[in-house]
């Protein structure tokens, strides 16, 4: 009766209704990288326009582990929701979005100096 068990939970995929939730999951807005000088050579970027469908959290823990940074998700008045990192991760982050996915090299935008 346990090899019958197993055979039955190997068929289950667990990730058979994941092909629908990403149809739904795909951005559809450009995505913004900004850098912004604080004081000295301190500088912040920021990631705005990532879909709403996306834990933002969840990224930025990711984000934060890939870059050895700090970060956050900050609520802007004009933006919605933005991630906050320390320092200058706009090539970084534009390689990061295309590798996992989330967005096309055409659909990220950077902007700074």
């Amino acid at each position: 009766m346990t090899d019958s068990g197993i055979t039955n939970l190997e068929k289950k995929d667990p990730f058979a209704d994941l092909g629908d939730e990403q149809e739904e999951t795909t951005q559809k807005e450009d995505i913004h990288i900004r850098i912004q000088q604080r004081n000295g050579r301190k500088s912040l970027t920021t990631i705005q326009g990532i879909s709403q469908n996306y834990d933002l959290k969840r990224i930025i823990k990711v984000v934060k582990k890939e870059f050895h940074c700090n970060g956050t998700v900050v609520e802007h008045a004009e933006y919605g929701e933005v991630l906050q990192l320390q320092g200058d991760q706009r090539k970084k982050m534009k390689t990061f979005l295309t590798q996992i996915g989330l967005a096309s090299s055409d659909q990220i935008k950077v902007h700074g100096f």
